[in-house]
């Protein structure tokens, strides 16, 4: 996994970006592999010019395999005892430009992973460089990878964002590791530190998503998200109802409040399990019935929201939300938008408005 220090200490600060992680024991078998075929090619060489060598321990001179081995073995490791040493100009040739060469290559594996780490290391160093130029500036950042969170980042992809445009900060070892899984990029910390969240460029995010699991956190973290961007989108998770004021006045734009909406639903499926079931469905993505905006169409302006296609619940007008039975949206006008329950995949007997690239009836 890609990993960059930032100077906070460890686990504090890091951009992490997905990478495919091989594994140890595969490493390590290939290397072990490599180096006895370095090993195997030097014996070889030796052996068949081993009349080239001088046993100074041994009268007649004459090297056996396991002498071309013992001595290829205390050259590359550059022990050299000098025992056997190479006395024609062809076999001092070949040490110079072949064993030596080899030599150095057992000598890289052997503290290849030193130096893998260092090549890594400016791996990651370009390739968070390239991630930043190519992603930061109007992009989502998630603080907190929980349930919530990823719920959040499902929802989001699945309705055709990108994955290079989220950013996950969240300071757990489980949450990073989730997060790399799901291909995503994670800054490694705490989200109520301002140097964690510039880290993940909030500054220039254009919506940020707060998912911790305490509602102190989610104050702070979105107190510090506003300092840094006035003008991003800022969406809140709170477990308690009385604590929506507090978050708002922190600098959110929207609250969900987890408990209550968890708690309204087992009531509902309680005293009406077809109901529960009807509110699951619009929660679930891809199936069934969704909740979607949509812009007002050209042939649907001055038209009841009642008499649409879609099912209209509410209407967006001048950025203020109307019932779709409130007197000041009772005919739609151009710029408004459709808050609409449709069909989650289009049917033949079940079309989607909005979907085939028909004419918008904007302001202009």
């Amino acid at each position: 996994m890609a990993q960059v220090e930032t100077g906070e200490g460890a686990g504090t600060g890091r951009i992490n970006l997905p990478a495919e992680v091989r594994s140890p024991w595969w490493e390590l078998t290939r290397r072990l592999l490599m180096a006895l075929g370095v090993l195997a090619a030097s014996v070889a060489i030796v052996w068949f010019d081993r009349e080239g060598y001088r046993d100074g321990t041994d009268p007649t001179n004459t090297l056996s395999f396991v002498d071309c081995l013992y001595y290829v073995t205390v050259t590359l490791s550059t022990t050299g005892y000098g025992d056997i040493t190479p006395f024609t100009q062809q076999a001092r040739v070949v040490n110079a430009f072949v064993i030596t060469p080899l030599r150095i290559a057992f000598l890289v594996l052997l503290i290849g992973t030193t130096l893998e780490v260092l090549a890594s290391q400016g791996r990651d160093m370009l390739r968070v460089a390239r991630w930043r130029k190519k992603h930061m500036g109007d992009h989502i950042v998630v603080v907190g990878y929980g349930t919530k969170g990823r719920r959040a980042v499902d929802t989001l992809v699945n309705n055709g964002l990108d994955k290079g445009s989220i950013v996950v900060v969240d300071p757990s070892t489980a949450a990073l590791e989730d997060a790399h899984a799901d291909g995503l990029a994670v800054v490694t910390g705490d989200a109520t530190r301002r140097e964690v969240l510039r880290r993940a460029g909030v500054g220039g995010a254009s919506q940020v998503i707060i998912t911790t699991d305490r509602d102190d956190s989610n104050v702070l973290a979105t107190l510090t998200v506003r300092q840094l961007n006035p003008d991003a989108y800022i969406v809140s998770a709170v477990r308690e109802q009385e604590n929506v004021p507090l978050v708002k006045q922190s600098g959110a734009d929207s609250v969900i409040t987890s408990s209550d909406a968890v708690g309204r639903l087992l009531g509902l499926s309680t005293l009406s399990p077809t109901l529960g079931s009807v509110m699951e469905d619009l929660l679930t993505y891809g199936e069934g019935l969704e909740v979607a905006e949509r812009d007002l169409l050209v042939s649907e302006v001055g038209k009841p929201p009642q008499s649409l296609p879609d099912q209209v619940i509410a209407v967006v007008r001048d950025e203020k939300v109307y019932r779709y039975f409130d007197p000041v949206v009772t005919l739609l006008a151009r710029g408004d938008r459709l808050v609409v329950v449709r069909p989650a995949r289009e049917l033949p007997w079940a079309p989607r408005p909005g979907t085939h690239g028909e004419d918008a009836a904007d302001d202009d």
